[in-house]
């Protein structure tokens, strides 16, 4: 008796963890869809992009906090030719002259077969020879180009910060397989 209360018990436990992990990827989901809203309304012209590329990432909810050090993360959904198809999470890293906190939305386009793969291998970092473009603020051609297969841009939301500093992102990619 005692063994089929402790097997119900862990049962429970586990059947509670992955409703509560589907709920939070249905929250991230969701503000995916309004970020995604949110970018093409701040700049049409980003459709373009969801048209074109092979895959993308939102981070609707991306947090960031510096002195010095600085520190950001968020989580996001994947899609692939505009079908979701995983969650992501990115953590960042810098040094250099900052201060502050701020909160935004980022969105990234994947070109190549090449750039989409290494994404979904967990191989994919951005150092800094990638600039992420904000999404509001529109030059007259916007024509922002790939770099490896690669475009970025940013939504601020809300916070104050002043920086210039290097650092990168890490990404990892989990399916729904």
């Amino acid at each position: 008796m005692k063994t089929k209360n402790i097997l119900m018990m862990i049962m429970l436990i586990f059947s509670i963890s992955l409703f509560a992990q589907n709920a939070d990827d249905k929250k991230i989901i969701k503000d995916a869809e309004k970020a995604k809203a949110a970018f093409l309304e701040a700049n049409p012209k980003l459709q373009g992009y969801f048209d074109d590329a092979k895959a993308y990432v939102i981070f609707p909810n991306v947090g960031k906090g510096a002195m010095i050090i600085g520190a950001a993360s968020g989580n996001g959904a994947v899609y692939e030719r505009g079908v979701l198809v995983g969650m992501a999470s990115m953590k960042q890293l810098d040094i250099g002259a900052q201060v502050g906190g701020k909160a935004y939305s980022e969105l990234i386009f994947l070109k190549t077969d090449k750039a989409v793969q290494e994404f979904m291998d967990d191989k994919f970092r951005f150092g800094s020879n990638i600039s992420a473009i904000a999404a509001n603020q529109s030059p007259p051609s916007f024509n922002v180009t790939y770099t490896d297969g690669v475009a970025v841009f940013t939504l601020p939301k809300e916070g104050l910060m002043a920086e210039v500093s290097v650092g990168g992102q890490k990404f990892d990619f989990e399916d729904f397989d």
